[in-house]
């Protein structure tokens, strides 16, 4: 009878541990998708400020300041849910670094989206 009940004591042990890492992998996903939405969002959303025909004969700095304020709830929403991603990612970095990592991601998008406005820019003549 006890060898039974350490049995079974040791399949539900197993059985926890499994579901916990499959809940883990989860979340892990779900943060991951969640990030993943956020960034696409947040790229729609700069695109749609790309396009305007307001834009035509911006110079380079006045399109970058209008990038920088642009979709401010988009960019919100792109930051923390990096942010969350890389702490389920990376629990025992410091959350800074993880902040850090967000905004410099937040940044790099306004950097590629003025990029491809100054490519776009016909020649000065």
């Amino acid at each position: 009878m006890r060898r039974l009940l350490v049995g079974v004591a040791l399949v539900m042990m197993s059985s926890a541990a499994m579901t916990s890492s499959a809940l883990a992998d989860d979340d892990d996903d779900s943060a991951q998708k969640l990030a993943k939405q956020g960034r696409d969002d947040y790229w729609r959303c700069l695109s749609r400020e790309y396009s305007r025909d307001s834009n035509q004969g911006r110079s380079e700095q006045d399109f970058g300041r209008s990038v920088a304020s642009a979709c401010p709830s988009e960019r919100q929403h792109y930051r923390v849910a990096l942010l969350d991603y890389l702490t389920t990612q990376y629990p025992d970095i410091d959350a800074g670094a993880h902040l850090a990592t967000a905004n410099r991601a937040v940044e790099a998008a306004q950097k590629d989206i003025v990029t491809a406005f100054v490519k776009r820019r016909p020649p000065v003549k």
